[in-house]
């Protein structure tokens, strides 16, 4: 393999496709980005009070349209900002067109409006403006709401992710942001309310136009007009500029009970490829393998086994995930399968089955779709496949499991997966997304009680769409919101994605967690594909993202250690003491910016070793390469360059 340096895009992104930079604007102590037309990441004195303010185009399918921006005049004086553009948003078949402008002043204010008209017939979903309220500082803290109807709630953020909104009729709504300064956010031009984004894996609470229990999609007709607009001003003492910016801190402390042991999915048309590169994959050492079967999709009794030839192969355990697509004879369905997996000599370890209705989405005031019971699917399993621990849950996200919440006390474990992809499918969505783990794994323990649950097969990409047809199509292989394919899965983004999901959730009592997969859309090394790899289409070799699964899966059973950081959205940490009396730390950076990191003082004297930029080739030729830390480590601070993983072991 020649060892020709790919560029730095493809390092950290698997992807060339050019990003523009978002652009700050200041004013004063105010700050924002302005990416795409809209605001992120507002703050006041460096402290964020709103994540986002969007106006928002989406159709039929909840897919995003991209604006193309015209006339866009920027003006800044250093006390105060302006921002104005023209936007039209279009596929084949209709199109919209707007007109926006931003304003902001030192004192803390904020107003963003927007102005538009359908030119054809317009079908949608939401076309609006959508608020973010971050979680971190926010979760379960009071909030004071102004109704629609001009009445005065007072409330709280929800600690548990609600299933459905949590607060609905809203106009306007005030939080505290900092000791003593609250923001209040008003929004007008329709009526608002507000979903809890973590059931997504988002890092936000969401309030949008347009209730949902309005119809929808609905259409706009041609020359119909719009008007709306968002305001933010500061209540009370607003807060000082922060000053700069410390280590991100890493404390190891208490055990917390055995490293979960780490899985894989597989999909039968992954086998064959997975079967080829099986040398190479069994230097993973998953503990099990998630197989998928669905009939829809034309899997059959060869499906079956050419997956549990690929998990003995890498002498993982294997799970089976099936889909019941019968409502009516169900039953006979089940026992159908049982006999086939009789057949094979080959019992599965775990087994889940979901009915197909449950792989869609429904809103929780919605009608559900008919489903045989699902304590009766549970029974059956447990009958018809002896010696196989049942699962219940969702093959599909957390969204739905929190909707349609499992009988757990017929089942072993409760299951569900995620994706990074729901809502956006920028570099820093879908990081920031992690964010929500902790709050999801509490949400799940308090409603399936002392039951175990597992976590995956999850990655960046979707492997379902219970929101549309199917997950997109990425021939050009770019990012986007609701990839199959994502180009992240090969670059130090996706690896850190990775060990930052486990991380959480293994800190937070998932009792088993799978990742991605072998190869294929989810896959840890190139296999050919119908999309473009770029750089590997011609080198080939491991993504960063195989290292650290191979890492991960070799700390099963060893005692997971407790870890608190003091920025965990910038840097994420998995920690265990090894049987041989060993500490193993490993460390992930989550931001596009180079982090210190101080990780205390029992680290140092150990060696270590860096997934980076500079690391990228060698680590795509060598299997062992996070094997070979020759670097003692003379302080307790170090580094970590953009999306980098490190791993440290004392002694």
């Amino acid at each position: 393999m020649t060892s020709k340096q790919p560029s730095r895009a493809i390092k950290l992104f698997g992807t060339e496709e050019p990003v523009e930079p978002p652009r700050l604007l200041k004013a004063g102590a105010l700050s924002a980005e302005f990416e795409a037309g809209n605001l992120r990441y507002i703050r006041y004195g460096g402290i964020e009070m709103i994540r986002a303010i969007s106006f928002i185009v989406r159709d039929r399918n909840w897919a995003t349209y991209t604006p193309v921006l015209s006339n866009l005049l920027v003006e800044e004086d250093g006390e105060s900002f302006a921002v104005s553009y023209d936007a039209e948003t279009k596929d084949k078949d209709q199109a919209f067109r707007y007109s926006a402008r931003i304003e902001g002043t030192a004192d803390g204010r904020v107003e963003f409006s927007a102005q538009g008209a359908a030119a054809t017939d317009f079908v949608t979903n939401r076309t609006g403006f959508v608020v973010l309220h971050p979680i971190a500082g926010v979760a379960g803290e009071a909030a004071r709401v102004e109704t629609a109807d001009g009445k005065v709630i007072d409330t709280r953020f929800p600690d548990l992710i609600q299933p459905s909104q949590p607060i609905m009729n809203m106009r306007a709504i005030t939080h505290e942001f900092a000791p003593g300064a609250r923001v209040v956010c008003r929004m007008e031009g329709d009526v608002y309310e507000m979903e809890d984004q973590r059931n997504w894996m988002d890092a936000s609470y969401k309030t949008y136009v347009r209730p949902l229990a309005r119809p929808w999609p609905y259409t706009l007709k041609a020359g119909e007009k719009l008007s709306q607009k968002v305001s933010l001003r500061i209540e009370g003492k607003a807060p000082s500029a922060g000053g700069k910016a410390k280590p991100v801190t890493i404390r190891v402390g208490r055990k917390l009970g055995p490293v979960p042991p780490l899985g894989v999915g597989l999909a039968p048309e992954d086998a064959a490829s997975a079967a080829r590169a099986i040398a190479s994959l069994a230097r993973i050492r998953p503990a099990y393998v998630v197989c998928h079967y669905d009939t829809r999709l034309g899997h059959d009794r060869k499906s079956l086994k050419a997956m549990l030839k690929v998990a003995q192969a890498l002498k993982a355990e294997a799970w089976l995930e099936a889909v019941v697509t019968r409502v009516e004879g169900f039953e006979d369905e089940i026992a159908g399968l049982a006999k086939i997996v009789a057949r094979l000599k080959a019992p599965f370890s775990r087994v889940f089955l979901s009915p197909a209705s449950d792989m869609k989405s429904t809103q929780p005031t919605g009608r559900w779709p008919p489903c045989p019971p699902l304590s009766d699917i549970y029974k059956l399993a447990r009958l018809l496949f002896p010696g196989a621990r049942i699962g219940g849950g969702m093959m599909s996200y957390f969204t739905e499991i929190n909707r349609k919440r499992p009988p757990a006390g017929h089942a072993d474990f409760i299951t569900f997966t995620n994706s990074s992809l729901v809502h956006a499918g920028d570099d820093r969505s879908v990081t920031e997304g992690l964010e929500a783990l902790p709050a999801m794994a509490k949400s799940v323990k308090a409603f399936i009680g002392p039951k175990p649950f597992a976590v995956g097969p999850s990655a960046i990409g979707m492997r379902f769409n219970p929101y549309g047809a199917a997950p997109q199509a990425n021939p050009k292989d770019v990012r986007q919101a609701m990839n199959r394919n994502d180009p992240r899965q090969r670059g130090l983004l996706g690896a850190a994605w990775a060990l930052a999901y486990f991380a959480h959730f293994s800190r937070h009592g998932a009792d088993s967690i799978a990742l991605g997969g072998l190869t294929g859309p989810f896959g840890v090394l190139y296999s050919k594909s119908a999309w473009p790899q770029a750089w590997f289409d011609r080198h080939k070799g491991l993504y960063p993202v195989f290292h650290v699964l191979r890492g991960l899966a070799r700390l099963k059973g060893a005692d997971l250690l407790d870890t608190t950081i003091s920025r965990p959205r910038d840097v994420q940490a998995v920690a265990a003491r090894r049987k041989d009396g060993r500490t193993e730390l490993w460390l992930a950076n989550l931001s596009g910016e180079a982090v210190t990191v101080d990780v205390g003082r029992k680290f140092v004297g150990g060696r270590s070793v860096a997934l980076d930029e500079q690391a990228f080739v060698r680590a795509a030729e060598k299997p062992e390469f996070l094997d070979s830390g020759k670097s003692r480590l003379d302080s307790p601070r170090m580094t970590l360059s953009p999306f980098a993983i490190c791993r440290i072991v004392t002694g």
